[in-house]
Parts: C-alpha cells; structure tokens; sequence
C-alpha cells in the first residue's frame, strides 16, 4: 500500500499509515437501512483490453439525507472467466487512503493481475474508486498550497504554529473547491456505499478483499452489516482500535524499525547487498547526519540537497516490497557521493491557479482522531518514537500525525474497539515483518474478532500478503470460493 499522495509535504505521501484513538463509538443502528440504488447498472467497456466494464452509481453525499445532493461513485467489473463455475462477485476494498479500485479492474498490468487465474475464473472481480478518490468526486486543492506543505520534521513551536495555520488553509480551501463531499470521505460513509454496490450487483451477501486501508473499510461493514457478509478476507490489518497517537506512532515506527533491522540482517547474510560487509547501521547514521546538515544530494533533483525526511521516507518506501537490493545499491551511492554544491535555485513561481487531488486528510483525518496540544505534546512524542524506532523515526507514519493537526474535534468516524457478532468468519493476513501494518494489529484485530476472526501468518517481510507464494495464495482462494478456513495458527514459509 505505497502510494503517493500528499507529494508537497516535502515529497512525502502520506498514504501507507493507518489507525488512531479515539474513544466515543459512533451510532450505527441508522445506518443499517437498505440503500436507495439503481434497479440496473448500465455498463460500459473499458479497460486496457476492452474487457472490463465501467459504471456510475449515483449515491447520497450524506447518508443521513438520503435524497439530498448525490455524487457519481465509479465502479468497474471483469465477469467471471468460466461462467459455468461462477461462484458470485468478489468486491475488492482498496486501500491508501488514496487507491483506485477501478484502475485495479481495468488495468491489466498491476491491475487485475493481483488476482488469482482460480479467482477470476469463479468470481466476477468488481471494485471501485472510493468517495472523494479517483473518479469519484475527487477531492481538489490547490496545488500550490498542497505543495507548500511543511515537513513533519517540526523542530519548534513556531514550526508547530505555521503547521496548524497551513492545515486550516488548505482544509478551508479543499472544502470550497470540492464541496459537501469533503465533508462525508470518511470510512462509514463508504461502508454505506459498498453497501450500495452488493445491492445495484442483485448479491444477497457481501464476498470482500480488503487490503491494508481498505481492511479498515471490511472491519467496519461486518460491524454495521454482520449478517451481509459471507466471506471477508482483511489483508494487511489496521487496527481501529489504538487507542491514542503515542500509541499509535510507537507501534508503527516499531514495525519500521523492524523493517529496517531485517534490511540490515540481509544486508549482513547477502553478498548481492551493494552494503555487504560494511557497518550498515554506520552507514545509514551518517547519510542522516549529511542530510539534516543539507549536504546529501537528490539524486532525484539535480542540484539540490536531500532532506532527512525524503532519505527515511525513501528507505520505508522500500520496506512494502521489500526491495532491499535497490535500497542497498540507492544507499551506497549516496554514501559514495562527493561534497554537495547547491545550484543557484530560480526564484520562486508566481501563485497558480492549478489544482490537485489531495484525498488524505479528507478520509484519514476524518476516520482517526490525533489531536496533539502543543508543541511541547509533539516534541515528546518524537522523542518517545527515537527511543523506538531509532533508525526510522521520522518515517511516513509521521504524516499522518502532522497533516491532521488541528482537524476538527470529534472526528465523523472516531476510532473503537471492534464489535461484530453475527458474521460469517472472517479471514486475517499478515506478514509478521509488514512495515506498515505492524503483524500486531493483525492479532489484536483477530482477539476482537473472537470465534468470528482466523489470522493466516505470512512469515515473511513486506506489505501486503495474498501474493506471496502458493501457500499464501491458495490458502486465500480455498477460503474465498469454498469458505475453507485454514487451521487455527497456521503459518506459510517466507517466499
């Protein structure tokens, strides 16, 4: 789930984090009515080959207003490849905050090629761009203003003030450009619309693959429509249930940090590691220390230097693979470059009126409350994460925590403990070395699942678990198409 938004915040996305506090349990009783949807969908072909198909649900803004203002959610299908053994409709959740559904349907190169041939021969494959996201009424900015983003590296309370002020220009200005809708991205609105989806596609029960944020978006609809549900697989857990941003940060620089000690230990065993031999660690502390100095130099950005943020951003990207060998090759020849000469720099463009999606705060922010005082609160939380995650304490995670300072309390979808009872079993995937959703929250979400939750441990590292080897894939597949659990604690090799 490495995705690329909010690229302003000095070329950070703030995709790939998830979960926050929160206490309040939002009231879900009127949420369970049955959606107003189109009898029939009109189809359309799309898709890199002609063989999908395209279509445009009209849905309500605000669920509570039903016949208020509506948007246009996209959604796109590939029917089942043998009709004959066709088991029903498999709707993907995808995840971000940010991801297309509809491009994983239609394209065919890292598109639907992340499902199974067993898959799409029984299912037909239908996902969607999610509210706010895609071609579903995006969410718009300027684009200047999203590149004016301050770094999440916040070294003072006047840093901290000039955050908070940035923050509220750009909400008040993605609020004006795109409407009440800005309002309504957050993860229970959705549930109501992948409800909406299962209705328009005539299926009794819900068949759902939820990965990373979009396991977030299953957990949330077997809470609100339990007995909708006849198979769900949460790949990549979020956990909705930690309870504060200190806990939220230590458990997922920890999982960073574990991603990069398992980096260094290849490094250490791999003689094809560009680092094999050397002080890794040594390395690594070194490049920081020419970055925060300015005299590391982009490589991506000719004549300008590195900051610290982009170099730890740059090595966490490289965990969701996990691509060590290109991480290792990237490192040596930043330890290997001369002393850094800035180029004269143009002086700076006059204010644009271009736009960007920027969906993130919309729906994260929305979804996970992470109210931090002062800067005296932020300064102690970095503290705390050093002592965690040492070698990754500024990771992507911090985004998340800075780009919602100051977002308005309570938040529509406050974080709780997870309350389903009465859904069919639901199946959890994890890989225990996953940068981004901490192995952690997988078995927490599955204690909180009780008898309903079966966790499948990937034994391996990276984010994102379906397609790591036969033993991953199939187990998920059997589960899918027959609803054949897996043994309690069983575990795949790494691949």
């Amino acid at each position: 789930m490495l995705r690329e938004h909010r690229l302003a915040l000095v070329g950070a996305a703030a995709a790939g984090v998830v979960a926050l506090a929160g206490a309040a349990v939002p009231v879900r009783s009127s949420l369970a009515a049955a959606a107003p949807v189109a009898s029939t969908i009109d189809w359309h072909a799309c898709g890199d080959d002609g063989k999908a198909e395209c279509a445009t649900l009209r849905l309500p803004i605000d669920w509570a207003r039903p016949d208020g203002p509506t948007f246009g959610l996209a959604i796109a299908r590939r029917k089942a490849l043998d009709p004959g053994a066709r088991v029903g409709t498999l709707v993907f959740g995808p995840g971000g905050p940010g991801d297309s559904g509809v491009q994983r349907v239609t394209k065919l190169k890292g598109g639907i090629d992340r499902f199974s041939d067993r898959l799409r021969e029984r299912f037909d494959i239908v996902s969607f761009d999610p509210r706010g996201i895609g071609a579903s009424h995006p969410v718009t900015c300027s684009a200047d203003l999203v590149k004016a983003g301050p770094s999440p590296m916040i070294k003072s309370a006047e840093e901290f003030q000039a955050t908070l002020v940035h923050n509220a220009r750009l909400r008040a200005d993605c609020r004006e450009r795109t409407g009440p809708l800005y309002d309504h991205a957050d993860t229970l609105s959705t549930v109501r619309d992948v409800d909406a989806i299962r209705a328009a596609l005539g299926e009794q029960k819900l068949t759902f693959h939820g990965s990373s944020y979009g396991t977030l978006l299953g957990e949330m609809y077997a809470e609100t429509y339990p007995k909708r549900v006849r198979a769900m697989v949460l790949e990549s857990v979020d956990d909705h249930s930690v309870p504060d941003a200190r806990r939220f940060l230590t458990s997922e620089l920890a999982a960073a940090q574990d991603s990069f000690d398992q980096f260094v230990a290849w490094c250490g065993r791999t003689s094809d590691c560009a680092l094999h031999g050397k002080d890794v660690r040594a390395i690594w502390r070194d490049l920081r220390a020419r970055s925060a100095r300015g005299e590391l130099p982009d490589p991506s950005e000719p004549g300008t230097a590195l900051p610290e943020f982009n170099l730890v951003l740059m090595a966490y990207k490289s965990f969701y693979g996990p691509d060590w060998a290109m991480l290792a090759q990237n490192l040596a020849a930043l330890n290997a470059a001369g002393p850094f000469k800035p180029s004269p720099q143009p002086a700076a463009a006059p204010a644009s009126a271009e736009t960007v999606n920027d969906p993130f705060t919309a729906q994260f922010c929305s979804d996970w409350s992470l109210p931090v005082r002062d800067y005296r609160e932020y300064a102690q939380l970095m503290r705390r994460t050093e002592k965690v995650a040492p070698d990754m304490t500024f990771a992507r995670p911090v985004v998340a925590i800075s780009a919602c300072l100051g977002w308005p309390q309570p938040v529509r979808n406050p974080q709780h403990r997870l309350d389903v009872r009465g859904s069919a079993p639901i199946l959890l995937s994890n890989a225990v070395h996953d940068p981004a959703t901490p192995y952690a929250w997988a078995q927490n979400v599955t204690r909180q699942l009780g008898r309903t939750g079966r966790l499948l441990t990937y034994e391996g590292a990276g984010h994102g678990s379906y397609g790591r080897g036969p033993c991953m894939q199939d187990t998920i597949d059997a589960y899918l198409i027959s609803l054949k659990l897996p043994p309690r604690g069983k575990t795949c090799p790494a691949q």
